[in-house]
């Protein structure tokens, strides 16, 4: 004899409890209940302004129902939590601080063949939540991690998912500018819209553009308010702002007019990919301090040949910053043997241990901005306050 397999649909009305509805057993429809008098006269039961369900006020317009009012402060928010990958916990745990929260409780571990393992151990459903995890070294490893990270949100009934990236692996392939090239950025875009970010948080993209590359809303912010703030306290003398290529002058130009100084450039020709040659100086920097503005140093190779073409040219010191320090292969030796005074750098990336003992870095922590961007999303307030 087979198991019933039918289904009973439970029906509630108001005011009783659960009851199972079966064929032939319904309540034969009465006689409509005629509607009272109007009430809207000031009476009680009449829907008044502000509470949960719209209706008319007293003028007889109709009152909109008001929206779930959010706590002040985010430790005090339960439809709040904020989550971080392994690529830069210390960095999440900051941002954690600044805005009074904990960062949510999870487990990340790999299999034998490395195969990632994710468990939220908090419950996420209904809430707003933000996985900070930026795709650096290991770019892969990383980027996969943040990709099942929000997988697991999103199955977890999240009730929106950002994610906070300050470092974008695979920024620098955004176009084809040769033949039969992928368009990286791009993909990496799609993979995390697909696997269900709502929304996301970026920290000076190698190209403004990769923004289009999403259809989620993108919060771009830059890390210039935390390095201007730096070099202001510095005071360094007859001060010029260079740009090691054209592609970065609109980055230097900002920075330059924050400083109120002038504006040079380094005109350089990329022979391959990691190796550029400096072709010659554009602008006066006989005399002066320059300020090297970037937003990457990888090997360091661009860097230490546009110091050397600025002494060549006449500069007295030469000082560097960038917000992401990839620093990969040679980069630290270059810098360490270079004539450069100081690297200024942001901790989008976790330094490695050799960068962290040479003197000539100087690493910038960004928490307290990417944490005020992280409330003002939130809070459905302003971000462009940040740019300032």
């Amino acid at each position: 004899m087979e198991a019933d397999t039918s289904t009973v649909v439970l029906e509630n009305k108001p005011g009783e409890t659960a009851t199972e509805k079966q064929p032939g057993l319904e309540k034969p429809p009465g006689p409509e209940k005629q509607p009272g008098p109007d009430k809207s006269d000031g009476s009680k039961d009449a829907p008044k302004s502000g509470s949960g369900d719209s209706g008319r006020g007293r003028d007889g317009k109709p009152v909109p129902a008001p929206e779930r009012k959010k706590a002040a402060k985010l430790s005090e928010d339960k439809r709040f939590k904020l989550f971080s990958g392994t690529a830069n916990p210390k960095l999440a745990q900051a941002i954690g601080e600044h805005i009074g929260v904990k960062v949510g409780e999870a487990k990340m571990q790999r299999f034998a063949d490395g195969e990632v393992y994710f468990q939220l151990l908090e419950n996420v459903r209904g809430v707003d939540v933000f996985v900070v995890q930026p795709t650096c070294y290991p770019v892969d490893q990383h980027l996969m991690e943040l990709l099942v990270m929000i997988d697991a949100l999103k199955r977890a009934s999240a009730a929106r998912i950002t994610v906070v990236v300050p470092y974008y692996g695979y920024a620098r392939q955004d176009r084809k500018d040769r033949p039969r090239v992928a368009i990286s950025a791009k993909l990496i875009a799609d993979l995390l819209t697909t696997a269900g970010a709502n929304r996301a948080l970026f920290v000076d993209l190698h190209a403004a553009q990769i923004q289009g590359f999403f259809n989620i809303p993108v919060d771009h912010i830059f890390a210039s308010p935390v390095l201007v703030s730096y070099f202001k306290e510095l005071r360094l003398p007859n001060l010029t702002v260079v740009s090691p290529d054209a592609g970065g002058v609109e980055r230097a130009r900002f920075f330059a007019q924050k400083m109120g100084v002038p504006l040079a450039i380094v005109d350089k020709r990329r022979t391959d990919m990691n190796v550029a040659e400096v072709m010659n100086v554009v602008g006066d920097v006989s005399g002066k301090t320059c300020l090297i503005i970037d937003d990457i140093i990888d090997t360091a190779g661009t860097l230490v040949k546009t110091v050397d073409a600025l002494y060549a040219s006449g500069a007295t010191a030469v000082y560097a910053c960038a917000s992401h320090a990839v620093l990969s292969g040679p980069a630290v030796d270059r810098i360490a043997t270079s004539r450069l005074e100081q690297l200024v750098v942001t901790d989008t990336i976790p330094m490695r241990e050799a960068a962290q003992k040479l003197p000539k870095i100087k690493v910038l922590s960004i928490a307290g901005l990417l944490g005020t961007a992280i409330e003002n999303i939130h809070l459905e307030t302003s971000v462009s306050t940040l740019f300032n």
